[in-house]
């Protein structure tokens, strides 16, 4: 049996597992997030699930902690995931057999634009944009596809 110093010094890999919330206003306009690492990397609310969670109970967690919103009763399922490879800047936080992340897509739409409480540690600033901004700043592709398919521009899959 390891001890506990063992067990607590016990690398906590990530898993390759995660959820992406959209939040919008139903005027059209995405929040996006810049991160602090990788540097101008803009993003929707993400993150991974941890151990026995599912990924609607992530979403609501990741939602409350990178943005201070509370919207677990209106918290959209889309139904939609999508598999992609785990960026370098990433790869370390997870198992070296990892190489790709199932993402689960999630949206909150708001009647307006809400103040945002940003977690420090992860983002430094946040903008509410329409689509065609958003689309632009969007660092990552299921992002940006996430925000097409919430504005109807492409058939779900």
């Amino acid at each position: 049996m390891a001890s506990l110093t063992q067990a607590t010094q016990a690398p906590n890999f990530k898993r390759p597992a995660s959820v992406l919330v959209v939040v919008f206003t139903r005027a059209g306009e995405f929040l996006l997030m810049q991160r602090i690492r990788p540097a101008h990397f803009w993003q929707s609310v993400t993150g991974s699930l941890q151990p026995g969670e599912s990924p609607r109970l992530a979403a609501v967690r990741e939602l409350r902690e990178e943005t201070g919103l509370l919207g677990s009763g209106q918290l959209i399922d889309l139904q939609q995931s999508r598999l992609f490879p785990i960026i370098a800047a990433w790869r370390a936080r997870y198992r070296a057999n990892h190489c790709f992340n199932r993402e689960h897509w999630f949206a909150l739409a708001l009647p307006g634009r809400r103040l945002i409480r940003l977690n420090a540690e992860e983002h430094s600033h946040y903008q509410w944009l329409g689509l065609s901004q958003a689309l632009e700043l969007a660092s990552s592709w299921t992002n940006r596809e996430a925000m097409r398919w919430l504005a109807g521009c492409v058939t779900p899959a």
